[in-house]
């Protein structure tokens, strides 16, 4: 199995790219859906966040406050800093088992949708390619007024927060122009998949992982042996 990255600019349609792709039956591992799901009520990183930031960014029903938080950490660096050093491990660690399930149940490859990619650089390396879903400077904002209802000045805010848009494009693998149509979109993520489903990538990993795992069984054979034979 081999795992590839997909990234973008806030609003600039990774969370559209990303449904494509699971709906052409390729697994996807959400961090945006993972993110959410490490701060419900009673969860390690919502006690920490209370503990953090104070009861002010929770609603009665015990939930986070996201607005009022997003507002506090995006007009903050160093709030950001701390939101991130909260809940990053909880997130990762829920990624890797998320990622070793669809190599037990024999996947060809796995997506990873990660907002913050190229951010915390935290799993790069292990990616046989990455996507960035980029468009316009102006439709993104456009997007980002709509989608959110921020004023300017808070959707301004918002991107500048992420790695620029065109250094990410640097960075990339392949590109997905996503300025045009969605019916434009789904024929360049068609593409995509059938390229990645042509690689044989996961074949080399499965040999050289499994490598690995006999090397590592043998050496505990050997050592149990001289423990117990001698």
């Amino acid at each position: 199995m081999f795992l590839v990255g997909l990234t973008g600019g806030i609003a600039t349609g990774k969370s559209t790219v990303s449904c494509m792709v699971k709906d052409m039956g390729v697994p996807v591992v959400d961090a945006d859906l993972i993110a959410r799901q490490i701060v419900e009520p009673g969860r390690r990183a919502w006690k920490k966040i209370r503990e953090v930031f104070g009861d002010e960014v929770f609603l009665d029903s015990g939930e986070i406050d996201r607005p009022k938080l997003g507002a506090i950490v995006f007009s903050d660096i160093e709030k950001r800093r701390a939101l991130n050093k909260i809940t990053h491990p909880d997130i990762y660690s829920e990624i890797r088992g998320q990622v070793f399930k669809h190599f037990l149940r024999g996947e060809q490859f796995v997506v990873l949708d990660l907002p913050l990619l190229y951010e915390s650089n935290r799993v790069s390396s292990y990616l046989y390619k990455t996507i960035v879903v980029s468009c316009d400077d102006e439709l993104q904002l456009e997007r980002l007024l709509e989608r959110n209802q921020f004023t300017e000045k808070e959707a301004i805010a918002r991107i500048e927060a992420q790695m620029p848009l065109d250094r990410k494009c640097q960075l990339a693998d392949i590109i997905i122009e996503n300025s045009g149509s969605i019916a434009e979109t789904r024929k360049q993520v068609e593409g995509i998949i059938k390229l990645l489903r042509s690689s044989n990538h996961h074949i080399y990993n499965r040999v050289f992982y499994g490598g690995i795992f006999i090397v590592v069984l043998t050496a505990i054979a050997m050592l149990m042996y001289w423990i117990f034979m001698r």
